[in-house]
């Protein structure tokens, strides 16, 4: 365990469906490294089967980025989804729990709890996320983002952060751009 086991733990939550939730919560990460704290960070919709540039250059500072997912609800099906779900929730939960990190990010959760094109909370169960939140060890710090966080989750949380969008270069047909958006 880390010298900063006598802080209080905070939750932050980063919401909404403005570009900067991942990359809030990686800075997060970067000032807790600085800071000597352990991070651990899952991502619930990223596929394993990808490379992203967050996790090159945190891998290079010694932080494990699991991605738990299999790429977005539309490029398979709701029992590939589901089952990466049921399989990556445990692992999560695990690491919060154990209280080996100060810092664990759990990036694209409310994404994976929003999904409603299928059933997920036999596999990823609300009640679960917020009862982490509630019963996490007290010195660590809980970081999840997505879009439309859950109510419940944002009532429990100790900051939430809404960002917007009020200009985006995807609208003017740009694509996602590597060094930016992967």
């Amino acid at each position: 365990m880390s010298q900063h086991i006598n802080r209080k733990g905070l939750t932050l939550v980063y919401t909404g469906h403005g570009k900067g939730k991942t990359t809030s919560s990686l800075g997060l990460a970067l000032r807790g490294i600085g800071r000597g704290f352990k991070v651990k960070i899952y991502q619930f919709i990223k596929s394993p089967e990808r490379t992203y540039g967050e996790q090159i250059a945190l891998k290079k500072l010694g932080v494990d980025m699991v991605q738990l997912g299999i790429g977005f609800t539309w490029t398979k099906t709701p029992e590939e989804h589901r089952e990466a779900l049921k399989i990556g929730w445990p692992k999560a939960k695990e690491a919060v729990m154990s209280g080996e990190y100060d810092l664990v990010i759990l990036d694209e959760l409310n994404n994976a709890l929003a999904i409603n094109k299928f059933p997920i909370d036999d596999v990823l169960p609300l009640n679960e996320v917020i009862e982490l939140i509630k019963n996490k060890p007290s010195h660590v710090h809980l970081v999840i983002t997505g879009r439309d966080a859950k109510q419940e989750i944002k009532d429990i949380a100790d900051l939430v952060s809404v960002i917007e969008p009020e200009k985006h270069y995807y609208n003017e047909g740009v694509p996602a751009v590597k060094g930016i958006e992967f």
